[in-house]
Order: structure tokens, then sequence, then C-alpha cells
């Protein structure tokens, strides 16, 4: 069963467009199907999620060196090239020790002795790209151009951007040239860090979007760069409001219009699109710009995190992260509540999350991987679910950059009691919704810790929390922080977060609306 756990990171490959090279050692073919220990149908099981695939024949003198290169290379070109996972399946037989049978080695490798001796790729790919100096309006279409200048209520919606700086330089730069509202999605790098002079981001979208006084002021026109979205509100709005121009704008040849809302998909980087369509001249409504950042700033301004809350240790963690570290949040609760509730302006521009297919498998794998990569510091922010989903990962954490793990501990699946099966006419049972969905399993990660070698703590005021995180930064060993939580008690405090911005919205745009 080995490679099946290798079955969702491939999806999420597929889902988020990740350069996945899957390599999975196999029992050689003539032990398929025979009930062999140990022996499964390998070469199929990642095939529905896969850009190209092979399975490899059992190696020996009589298959050429230079293809086992020429094949590896063509897979890890294929992995970047289609942005999703490539799959090399590679039958052995025994002895899989070195044990000498008589190949001449030396003959065999003089076919790829340039490769092995020199810096020169066995295989060199080149893409034929358009080569432009100037990248402007002209390159689109000039109905769109045409139908986007004549906006008067347009909005940028920013989503994943990856780690990648020129995009989130050319999103801002977008959104200062035409004037329009900036609405930042958490992997966008613009909902955390500072803000891009001349742009007009809208940090809070998400919490401010519970006012129905916004939500009945419609978009025109929506410009769309990057990945999708996690706030459900603003995929709602979005929905809803149904505007007569959507465009799209990102690489590749996903359809990438879950809502059918995209009328205009733009094919390009989303630094070479935002580029072309700032040649877009629009008659930008002043008042429908000001109705969007008071909004924003009214939501920060009400925003009461000062009580020991699932919502106020996501503002703390993110404020926490340095701007040369990074944030890795988990899915459900977690990215939501960073996106929700995080101040903005904070030090940490990038916010890495699997969001491919949304699962919570691999989260702390992830937060090492990524602590490796950028050599710095990582917070993450974890669910008790998927902490326990991924807890032998923890021991990866012994050695490497310094990883902080702060995981919320509701005892089960606190996302579940926002939906209508936990409260309403449609609600189940309380037995029933608890052991179907909150599945509460009474375990702490102390002993987890320990078992890995980690440092832990358990605050249980905000300022212990504070505390906490300081000593982790400081001691320069990966620690695991434990936040107890109980799950009815924080689904209550957010709605009185939301019912308390909703109102201080709906009272500040009635304001603007009179002045």
């Amino acid at each position: 069963t080995a490679v099946a756990n290798l079955l969702p990171a491939a999806v999420e490959a597929d889902a988020d467009g990740v350069p996945l090279l899957l390599l999975t050692a196999d029992r050689p073919p003539e032990l398929r199907e025979t009930g062999a220990n140990q022996t499964i149908r390998q070469p199929p099981i990642f095939q529905d999620g896969t850009g190209w695939r092979v399975d490899s024949p059992v190696p020996t003198a009589d298959v050429p060196a230079r293809w086992v290169l020429s094949t590896a290379a063509h897979a890890a070109h294929c992995a970047r090239q289609q942005a999703g996972p490539v799959h090399l399946n590679l039958p052995f037989r025994e002895p899989l020790a070195a044990t000498p049978d008589g190949t001449e080695t030396a003959a065999y490798l003089a076919d790829v002795e340039r490769w092995a001796t020199t810096d020169a790729p066995c295989r060199s790919f080149s893409q034929l790209d358009r080569q432009s100096e100037h990248i402007d309006a002209d390159d689109v279409d000039p109905d769109l151009i045409g139908r986007l200048s004549r906006a008067d209520r347009g909005l940028v919606v920013v989503g994943d951007l990856g780690l990648n700086t020129r995009s989130v330089k050319a999103a801002g730069l977008r959104a200062g040239e035409l004037g329009c509202p900036l609405l930042p999605y958490i992997r966008s790098g613009l909902r955390l860090g500072p803000a891009h002079p001349g742009t007009h981001v809208v940090p809070y979208v998400d919490l401010a979007l519970t006012s129905r006084e916004l939500r009945t002021r419609s978009p025109d026109a929506v410009v769309h760069l990057g990945g999708r979205l996690t706030s459900k509100r603003l995929g709602r709005y979005l929905r809803e409001a149904r505007p007569g121009t959507y465009v799209r704008v990102g690489p590749g040849s996903s359809r990438l219009a879950p809502d059918g809302l995209v009328t205009d998909r733009l094919r390009a980087t989303v630094h070479d699109g935002a580029v072309a369509l700032c040649g877009a001249a629009s008659s930008e409504s002043s008042h429908w710009r000001a109705v969007w950042e008071a909004a924003s700033k009214v939501v920060g301004e009400a925003l009461d995190l000062s009580e020991f809350s699932e919502a106020s240790i996501a503002d703390r963690v993110a404020g926490a992260v340095r701007e040369e570290d990074a944030l890795v949040v988990a899915a459900s609760m977690p990215v939501r509540d960073v996106e929700a509730f995080a101040s903005a302006g904070s030090a940490s521009t990038w916010a890495v999350a699997n969001r491919g297919a949304s699962g919570i498998d691999g989260t702390i794998a992830t937060a090492h991987g990524v602590a490796r990569g950028l050599d710095g510091a990582v917070m993450v922010l974890i669910g008790d679910l998927a902490l326990l989903h991924d807890q032998t990962s923890l021991a990866l954490l012994r050695e490497g950059p310094l990883v902080t793990v702060v995981v919320i501990n509701n005892d089960g699946g606190g996302i579940f009691h926002r939906l209508p099966i936990a409260d309403g006419p449609g609600a189940l049972a309380a037995g029933t919704f608890e052991r179907m969905f909150g599945t509460p399993h009474g375990l702490t990660f102390e002993h987890a810790a320990a078992q890995a070698g980690l440092a832990y703590r358990q605050p249980t005021t905000l300022e212990t929390f504070e505390e906490a995180l300081t000593t982790a930064r400081q001691s320069g060993e990966s620690t695991l922080i434990e936040v107890r939580t109980d799950r009815a008690e924080q689904t209550a405090l957010r709605q009185r977060i939301e019912a308390q911005v909703a109102a201080a919205v709906a009272a500040a745009l009635a304001k603007l609306d009179d002045a």
C-alpha cells in the first residue's frame, strides 16, 4: 500500500498545477496478478491525474542508459510544462543488493559519458514564446478592452499567485492603473503584507461581505488574476452579482470557471495579462472605490480580538511571521480564519496552503519542505484532525530550519458547525452530528511532540500564547504549541464577531451615502 500514500499529493498537484515527479518502486511484472506478497496494480494507480506516465522495463543491460536518462529528462519536462504530476513506475527483480552479476558497467555507461562527466544535460528543451519588450492593451481583444474601459464598478480579484513577487507587483499595478478595489485571496501575497502604493486593497473583504448593504452593490466588471479563492462569501457575492464582464487571467489551458461566470479567458502569465489589461482606461467611480475601502477599514476598527479564541490565535500567528519567513496554513478553518481575521499590513507576505483539492493531508510535511526551500523559519497554523492525519511528519522537524507548529485542538471538525446540518431546520440530531461530523477523538499532542523530540507548550491565555511564540523563536528549536478550544463556543464567538462587523459596515456605508 506504500504507493497509495502518494495519491493525496498527486490529487493536490493535479488540482493546483504543481509540478510533481512520482517515482514508485515496484515488483517485477511476472509477479503481478499472481497473489505475490506486496504486489498491487501500481502502473494505473495515478492514471486519472497524471499528464504523462511510464511503466519502465526491469533494468538490464538491454535497456540503454541513454533511454533511462532521456525518460527521466522528459518526465521532468512534462511535469513543469504541464504543471502537474508525472508518474514513473520502476519495477526491479531480485537481488536488490549490489551483487555482481557479470555485467560490464563501464561499457554500458560509455553511452552517457558526456552527461556523467560534464555539466551538459542529456536533453535540452526550449519553448518558442512571443517576445515583446512592451506588452500592452493592443495584444488583447479590443472588445474586452472596450468593455473594461466602460465599467463604472470594476473589481480586481486576486487569487493564488504562488511565491511569485513579479505576479504580485503586476496585480498591484493592475489595480492601481484602473483604480479598482482589489480583493486579495490569502495566497495572493497581497492579503497580509504591506500595501502596494497606489492600489486599493480590501484586506477584510471576507468579513466586510457579512454586510447585506455591501452585498447589494454589484460590480459590472471583474478581472480575476491567478487561481481560485477560499472565501465562500466572496464566491457567493460574485455568483449572485453575475457581472457582464468577468475576465480570468492565468496560464495553461484549464477551464478555471467553476461557477460559469467567466465571459473572457486570457491565457497568459498573471504578470503579462495584468500589464496588458492596464492599458484599458477606466471610468472608475470614486464612490464605488470609497465604498469598499470604507467597508474594509471599519471592519479593522470594529474587530475585537482581545479574547483568547481561534480568531485571535490566527491573527497573532500571522502577525508573528517575519518578512523573510513564511506562514503555512492548513485547510478547513485555519486558512479561513487567517483570511478573515489576520491584521492587514503584517510583516509577512507569503501564506502557503495546500488548496488544490482542499485536502488536510501532508500539512506538516509541506511546512518542512517550505522551510527547507526558503532556508528560513516557518510558522504553521493547523487543526487537530489535520495534524492527526500527518502526525508522523513531526519527526521531519527535528532537523532543518525552525518550524513552529500551532495546533488548534477543538477535539474534532470545527468547520462542520458552520453548516446547516449543525443548526437550523435541516440540522441533524446532536448525537448524530457529533458522531458523523464532529468526530471527537479526546487526544492531545504533548506526547506526540515528545516522541518527535520537539519542544511543547500549551498556553491558556493570549499573553502566554504570545510568550510561547517568542520563546519558540528565540530558542531556535522547532516547537509544537497546542491551543485547546471548544467547537461550539468558537462557532458562537465567530457569529458574534460577524454580526458586530456587519452592523459597523452598514452604518459606515449609510454615512458615506449621505455625505
